[in-house]
């Protein structure tokens, strides 16, 4: 569910006020925003997509992963919650006790009952702010499609099945994740 826009640009100040409710409430361009609670399948994939990215992350000392809920704080306007935040070793300076204050290097999004959400809203501020690299998850389909930001727009850098690997640019190759393994049967 979207809510409607206020003629009031609102901020991360009054975003801090907002009581845990349950609810999963970002602030997207001034407005406030808030969605039900994922499926269960979403959260099968995120915890999959997670414990893969960590793993390997952690072992090579490359960065750190994120779940919802996490703040990431992309200005006064701008807070919102991906499903996976991805950190590199080289921005961890960036993560406070609020959240993630700044641009992360790999945001996830998964998909679940508002496609449009994802890949419309999201994917367009998330371009905005320069995050160089989103991911879509899309559990129905089995498929991961990664958008790469060049010259400040994004592009479909791959689209990745069930049997494929994914990796990211943003860590060279080195990290890789089997896909056969996020969308495995429960």
């Amino acid at each position: 569910m979207v809510t409607q826009p206020s003629p009031v640009l609102f901020t991360y100040a009054e975003y801090s006020l907002i009581p845990p409710d349950g609810k999963r409430w970002e602030l997207i361009e001034g407005d406030f925003e808030v969605n039900p609670a994922p499926v269960t399948m979403h959260q099968v994939h995120a915890l999959r997509l997670a414990r893969t990215l960590l793993t390997q992350l952690e072992d090579m000392r490359l960065g750190e992963v994120f779940v919802a809920p996490f703040d990431v704080i992309l200005g006064p306007h701008n807070v919102v919650e991906p499903d996976l935040v991805v950190i590199s070793a080289a921005h961890k300076d960036r993560v406070s006790d609020r959240g993630l204050e700044g641009i992360p290097d790999i945001i996830v999004e998964i998909l679940s009952q508002n496609r449009a959400y994802d890949e419309v809203l999201k994917r367009a501020l998330y371009e905005k702010h320069g995050i160089p690299e989103y991911w879509i998850v899309d559990g129905a389909a089995a498929t991961v499609t990664q958008f790469v930001l060049q010259e400040g727009r994004y592009t479909v850098h791959a689209v990745r099945g069930r049997e494929d690997t994914l990796t990211s640019p943003q860590f060279n190759g080195r990290v890789q994740v089997a896909l056969s393994y996020v969308f495995a049967p429960r």
